[in-house]
């Protein structure tokens, strides 16, 4: 036999040898590549200083929120090289922790606040930042806002300024708070799709847009009364800050006209003449009245500023590598969702584990519970209820801490705390329960696609499919009726009080925090600050840290993550940032995901879908 190789052979080694030969040649490029980029931002990085004198400009980007959602680790990466991003959220914990720490820092001087992409926030989370911006206003430094346009979330904030500058051509809008929503009775109808409804609660609204055109007389009560007590809140606060009449930040149209004329039709004198702002002034107006108050940078032509970002960069705590005594904070934020979910959600199995660690870590004496969520799952919600009365029976207090949100799953998780704080616009409440079956029988006749056949049973043939009998539409309500009295139940147990005084303040009915105290739903009006300074108490501490359990990314994200990041400043802004459509898109099919995500295995839910419209 030839000891040469066959024709044949010979081809394919060659072939082999190209391919192998540009799958080396491509793969060295991009790890030299990647490996060039970071020299080049390590050695291009510039320390991060603070100069004597300097504001601190809270350039706050995006949403507000107590709980980051995970995303991929290569996305995160490349969105930290541009870090105020309009599209992105910041930690609550984060924005308090800077503010605080500037009020004791002798370099800062000024706190500027510049909020023209600051997007989504809670009015609780938003009164918890005014509150901070109060501290560090009677540590005997200045606050200052400027903006071109204010709108209603921005201006809150604006409001604790000691001075508000607008825009010669900017305007304030404030609008009040509204409760709209799509309802879908006739359009079903119309598709011949049937939905089945099953729920508990004269007020339990969520499912009222698939069995009505119209929001109900009940809900309309409800609604007006919830949107009245928080935007009193709101109104009382801006005109305490304003020292302004709270009748005058929402102008009815003719009264709003006849101010606009005085103001020879100019929104921003309207703004002057109202009091809502105190001064005009560009951009080069602003910046040559800091120069004047603060002084120049030493490089550029700015006055002496460090930025929210680099400012957290540069005081963000070491890592404590002794551990002692510790408060245990964990954040349930989002929807409540069966099984394992990634941060951003709660899941049943996920932030039970995140409970059991707390329990089982001999440093963790007591527990702060931060719950910012309008619920879901009943399954996954009791899940974590049971977990955290293991807590409990180990020694360990639970103090919850409601954030924008804590009704319906969001408040049954709550309801077996030692002590409830919600803050005075805290959605709460909300204590109802309902399901939902959508079946297709008749659009599918409609088109000549028919369901048959046979079973052991009606319940075996149950299908989205074929149309729901009477009697398992009895039964499925029997389910839900057995899962509001758990419900009242539960609250009459942990709150003491009677059946019979639950079901009057329940029905799904949401309550915000100041009257959720009144009714006995929580136990005092308060921040995290003080739920924690209350779980130190009842755990005997006097000496302690706090320690947030959260879930962790593993090694291999982590690498990746660390290892963009240093790369990210140098790739096309077209890969940190979405299209205009795309987030449109995001907006258009938020509420179809909420829904679509609902997984259940009883189909049995204790979600609050109204609550997202104020959060």
């Amino acid at each position: 036999m030839s000891a040469n190789p066959s024709f044949f052979k010979r081809i394919c080694l060659f072939i082999w040898n190209i391919l192998n030969g540009t799958r080396k040649l491509i793969l060295n490029l991009i790890f030299f590549g990647i490996l060039a980029a970071i020299i080049i931002s390590i050695s291009a990085g510039e320390d991060i200083q603070v100069e004597d004198n300097s504001a601190l400009v809270l350039n706050l980007a995006g949403s507000i929120v107590d709980q980051k959602q995970q995303i991929d680790p290569i996305e995160a990466a490349l969105k930290q090289g541009d870090k105020a991003n309009a599209d992105g959220e910041i930690l609550l914990a984060d924005v308090l922790y800077v503010i605080d720490n500037a009020a004791q820092d002798n370099r800062i001087k000024t706190l500027v606040l510049d909020l023209a992409d600051l997007k989504r926030a809670g009015i609780s989370k938003l009164q918890s930042i005014g509150t901070a911006i109060n501290r560090f206003k009677e540590s005997g430094k200045q606050v200052v806002a400027i903006g071109n346009y204010y709108p209603q979330n921005q201006y809150f904030l604006a409001s604790f300024a000691d001075t508000i500058y607008l825009n010669p051509q900017g305007a304030v809008s404030l609008d009040g708070l509204s409760m709209y929503n799509l309802y879908f009775k006739s359009a079903l109808e119309k598709l011949k799709i049937k939905a089945h409804i099953f729920r508990v609660g004269t007020f339990k609204s969520a499912v009222e847009p698939y069995m009505r055109d119209d929001m109900s007389d009940a809900a309309k009560e409800a609604n007006s009364e919830l949107l009245a007590d928080v935007w009193q809140s709101y109104t009382q606060t801006v005109a305490n800050n304003r020292n302004i009449d709270a009748n005058a930040l929402v102008l009815d149209a003719s009264t709003y006209l006849a101010e606009l004329d005085k103001a020879q039709g100019d929104s921003a004198t309207m703004a002057i003449n109202m009091k809502w702002v105190d001064s005009l002034a560009t951009t080069e107006d602003f910046r040559k009245t800091m120069l004047d108050t603060i002084g120049k940078a030493e490089s550029g032509d700015s006055f002496k500023q460090i930025s929210f970002y680099d400012y957290l960069t540069l005081v963000a705590p070491l890592p404590n590598f002794i551990e002692q005594d510790s408060v245990g904070i964990i954040v349930a934020s989002g929807t409540i969702l069966n099984g394992k979910q990634p941060a951003g959600q709660i899941g049943g199995d996920s932030t039970a584990e995140l409970l059991r660690k707390a329990r089982f870590d001999k440093h963790i004496k007591a527990l702060v519970l931060r719950v910012d969520s309008p619920g879901g799952s009943a399954f996954a919600s009791e899940q974590i209820r049971q977990e955290l009365l293991a807590l409990k029976a180990a020694g360990k207090p639970v103090v919850v801490s409601m954030g924008s949100l804590a009704a319906s799953g969001g408040y049954w998780i709550s309801a077996s705390a030692d002590y409830i704080f919600a803050t005075p616009t805290t959605l709460t409440g909300s204590i109802g329960i309902f399901g939902m079956i959508t079946t297709f029988e008749d659009s599918l006749d409609s088109i000549g696609i028919h369901t048959d056949g046979v079973s052991t049973s009606e319940w075996a043939g149950l299908s989205v499919t074929r149309t729901l009998s009477s009697q398992v539409e009895a039964v499925i309500q029997r389910h839900i009726e057995r899962g509001y009295l758990d419900f009242i139940s539960l609250v009459a147990k942990e709150r003491k009080m009677t059946l019979e005084q639950v079901d009057k303040i329940a029905q799904g009915r949401v309550w915000s925090g100041k009257k959720a105290l009144d009714l006995g739903l929580v136990d005092e009006l308060g921040d995290i600050d003080d739920a924690i300074a209350k779980a130190a108490k009842l755990a005997n501490l006097s000496l302690f840290d706090t320690r947030v359990i959260e879930q962790e990314l593993t090694p291999e994200e982590l690498f990746v993550q660390q290892l963009f990041a240093s790369v990210s400043s140098y790739l096309p802004a077209s890969l940190s940032h979405s299209s205009v459509l795309e987030q449109m898109l995001q907006q258009w099919t938020g509420s179809l995901k909420t829904i679509a995500s609902f997984n259940d295995p009883n189909h049995v839910y204790i979600y609050c879908d109204n609550c997202e419209l104020l959060n």
